[in-house]
């Protein structure tokens, strides 16, 4: 198996490959659920958001269609051009894409707009720039990177798991001053499952579990509007006027849907009662709307990608494509545990947390960064597939000069 891989390395089988080429495709069970997600997710923004249009936007009730399809299509190019990139180039530039991240996000406390008391957004002209959003897609592209060039020390030294914990601390930092919980913790469980997949030990792994829960929860109890948010999910009915107005219109839209949904178009509490519609608890007005047959629906979709990328990471693992694998199995982890955070908050599961739904809320720079994330992971699978044939192709070559024996 040794000698055949060694052969692979020294052909030329790994150029620039073309994405016409007929003993390769766009893996489908990837692809399909990704493209059902973007297709509801343009159908609830244009549900979700006009009521709050028509009434904010000097009646222009497809204001944010409108710019929800630019940004779909913005998003559409950019998973192409990224199609055409090898692996190797998020490879190679991970670490200057860190610290562009890494700088945007200072940028952000000085130049950044406010708007609910958080400076998340830098405006560039007309539009506007989430460097959190960004960082989560250069912090997997860099660690990825990182679990390459170290894997042997992070496997036996301790200093090798905790040197991208101090990046990750720093990043973090720098998120909580916006504030923005929510993506520090997006992006610290999606490190830890990476670090651990490439092979930290599991007391490290159980350690720094243990002690970055208690950081977080001194974070929240720090900040007096952080506790309220946590608490107030426990019993929203407490303060249903309040703390707790927004979880429990989005519990009556969750029960207004009942088994099959009030049908599209129909919901009620989208009509200016359910702050976010559009944004960060779309999926409250889908339930509404499709019920729990349509929120089941969506969670197996989100679960095909979770496990195709996952499949593909392991296949790239089989053919030592090692950064391949952990940016595949980072992206994975990232878009799910985002869609669980997300859909948690929305049915009362869990702490509002201000994340976006991938592929279904409005927002144009969680739209774009998740959708090259996605490209990238078709990417991988894409030169994987490439790389499988080449190996059959050796293999078959190499048996027939032994005649037939395999080593």
């Amino acid at each position: 198996m040794t000698s055949i891989l060694n052969t692979l390395r020294i052909t030329d089988f790994m150029e620039q490959l073309k994405l016409s080429d007929p003993r390769t495709r766009l893996d489908p069970w990837l692809l399909g659920p990704v493209m059902i997600l973007l297709a509801i997710g343009l159908m609830m923004v244009a549900s979700s958001s006009m009521p709050f249009a028509e009434d904010h936007m000097n009646g222009n009730e497809f204001h944010f269609l409108i710019r929800h399809v630019i940004y779909l299509s913005i998003a559409v190019v950019a998973s192409v051009l990224v199609l055409q990139l090898d692996t190797r180039f998020w490879q190679v530039n991970g670490i200057y894409m860190l610290l562009l991240g890494i700088i945007l996000l200072m940028l952000v406390l000085v130049i950044g707009k406010e708007v609910n008391g958080s400076k998340r957004w830098i405006g560039v002209g007309p539009l506007t720039v989430q460097p959190a959003e960004l960082m989560k897609f250069f912090i997997v592209t860099y660690l990825a990177g990182y679990l390459v060039r170290r894997s042997d020390e992070l496997q036996t030294q301790i200093k090798g798991f905790t040197k991208p914990l101090l990046v990750i601390g720093l990043v973090v930092a720098f998120l909580l001053l916006q504030p923005d919980f929510g993506s520090s913790a997006v992006i610290v469980a999606t490190a830890l499952a990476m670090l651990f997949l490439a092979g930290a030990k599991l007391w490290q792994f159980i350690s720094l579990t243990a002690f970055v829960g208690v950081v977080m929860a001194l974070v929240a109890w720090k900040e007096p509007y952080r506790m309220k948010r946590l608490t107030s999910f426990l019993d929203p009915w407490a303060d249903q006027f309040g703390s707790g107005y927004q979880l429990v219109q989005s519990l009556i839209a969750f029960g207004r849907g009942d088994w099959f949904g009030v049908g599209l178009g129909n919901s009620v509490q989208k009509l200016s009662y359910l702050p976010e519609a559009h944004t960060d608890f779309v999926f409250a007005v889908f339930a509404e709307e499709f019920g729990f047959v349509g929120v089941l629906f969506v969670i197996i979709l989100f679960s095909i990608i979770l496990l195709r990328s996952l499949s593909i990471g392991r296949r790239a693992l089989k053919m030592e494509q090692y950064f391949a694998a952990y940016i595949s199995y980072g992206f994975g982890f990232w878009l799910s545990l985002q869609a669980l955070i997300n859909i948690g908050v929305s049915s009362g599961s869990l702490p509002t947390k201000g994340l976006t739904l991938p592929f279904i809320s409005y927002g144009g720079n969680s739209l774009i960064v998740t959708c090259m994330a996605i490209a990238i992971i078709l990417r991988v699978d894409f030169e994987v597939r490439r790389r499988e044939h080449e190996f059959a192709k050796v293999k078959r070559e190499y048996r027939s000069a032994r005649g037939g024996q395999d080593d």
